[in-house]
């Protein structure tokens, strides 16, 4: 792979990280779908780490499946492209710069959603957003790895003619 390809690839990267967080504002701040019809007249939060967690999860047959998803996997599952995006679209490539950045933009925005009082502060879904960033973060990796073998294999395989 040259240099223009990795320029090329890094480009697009850069171009999917930011689609994604545009995404991601929208969706967890202003989107009907997930419950963001409206400003409350009062501000909501939980500052007891698992409280919310066990709640859903003790609640689930009366909450449904979906709304217990959508709390517990659903957090993870919308960071993980952000772990994946990171180290993709920027030079900085370690795991604590993923955590640490997944923790960040999930601060922001439970931060936003207090302040606007649009959604709720929790302390679950920090937890919850972070861990899907660093899920992410070894999916890029584990894709990484891929791929630098794939290189290798095909590079050994062209030397070799």
């Amino acid at each position: 792979m040259d240099v223009r390809d990795k320029k090329r690839i890094r480009f697009i990267g850069k171009i999917l990280f930011v689609l994604y967080i545009a995404f991601i504002i929208y969706f967890l701040i202003f989107s009907e779908w997930y419950g963001r019809s409206g400003v409350t007249s009062e501000y909501r939060y939980n500052l007891v780490l698992f409280r919310e967690i066990k709640r859903f999860w003790k609640y689930r047959e009366q909450l449904g499946m979906f709304a217990v998803f959508t709390n517990l996997f659903g957090n993870v599952l919308i960071f993980m492209p952000f772990g994946f995006f990171m180290p993709a679209a920027c030079r900085n490539k370690r795991f604590l710069s993923a955590l640490c950045y997944s923790f960040g933009l999930s601060l922001c925005v439970e931060t936003f959603q207090l302040a606007a009082k649009v959604g709720s502060f929790d302390v679950d879904d920090l937890l919850l957003n972070t861990a899907g960033g660093a899920a992410g973060y070894i999916l890029y990796e584990v894709c990484n790895a891929i791929r630098r073998k794939y290189v290798y294999k095909k590079t050994e395989k062209d030397r070799g003619r």
